[in-house]
């Protein structure tokens, strides 16, 4: 797929050492929510730089699982190292720091309406602590990775679905994450720009970025080199899981 043909509104660099450490190991995680139990049991080890996908249907524990690792939620049971720190033992003054190596790509996009995608992305810059001089052109850089340039001053609400989870993309790359964890990415897309949006993960990976895409749609499992583990009813399945 040719990127740089997308219509238009009118990386770090890692070494086979690099790629041989783990930024994500789990060890017998457990979720609960009173009496019902989310994940059961968990272990998984994510290499530095690698694509995974974790693949199930809804309800299996896809989302929660890519929770805990950006603690948007805790685990019940057990323990999680991201990139060696252990979430259990973070100070709490230290999870905005955690977070900064981590970006997220949602099923619902997740913009402000209100606010247009130079300033979506510009509030997710801040927030990770980039330099005010060199927003502007890490924001222009991620539009032009993504073929929106035009789309800086337009408003979310304007914008098709697949041009706000393209932004939403671009949001997420301009942070230079270490890890990018994608929950349902083309849930709402149709074919064409579901592959536009894997075609654009896919780059990113190239670029060094640990990519976790969560998707219950097993024909995008052709579309990237990634490992492939399967959740059902809270247990994971797969290779090395």
């Amino acid at each position: 797929m040719n990127l740089n043909a997308f219509p238009r509104c009118v990386g770090i660099n890692t070494t086979k050492a690099d790629t041989d450490r783990p930024v994500v190991e789990m060890f017998h995680v457990y979720k609960r929510y009173g009496s019902r139990t989310a994940l059961y049991d968990v272990s998984l080890r994510v290499s530095r730089g690698e694509f995974l996908f974790v693949t199930g249907p809804s309800g299996a524990g896809k989302t929660t699982l890519l929770r805990l690792l950006f603690l948007d939620e805790t685990i019940s049971e057990g323990q999680i190292l991201v990139d060696g720190i252990n979430l259990q033992r973070i100070p709490r003054n230290r999870i905005p720091l955690l977070r900064r190596k981590i970006s997220v790509v949602f099923q619902d996009f997740r913009l402000i309406r209100d606010y247009t995608v130079y300033e979506n992305i510009a509030l997710v810059l801040e927030a990770k602590g980039a330099s005010p001089r060199h927003v502007p052109a890490r924001i222009r850089q991620a539009l032009r990775m993504v073929g929106l340039e035009d789309c800086a001053h337009a408003y979310p609400p304007r914008l098709s679905g697949g041009e706000q989870q393209r932004v939403a993309v671009a949001r997420a790359a301009a942070a230079n994450p270490l890890i990018l964890l994608a929950d349902e990415p083309t849930g709402n897309l149709d074919t064409e720009t579901a592959d536009m949006v894997m075609a654009l993960l896919i780059r990113l990976h190239r670029r060094g970025t640990t990519i976790v895409v969560a998707t219950h749609d097993d024909r995008l499992l052709s579309k990237a080199p990634a490992r492939v583990v399967s959740l059902a009813e809270g247990r994971l399945y797969g290779a090395q899981a």
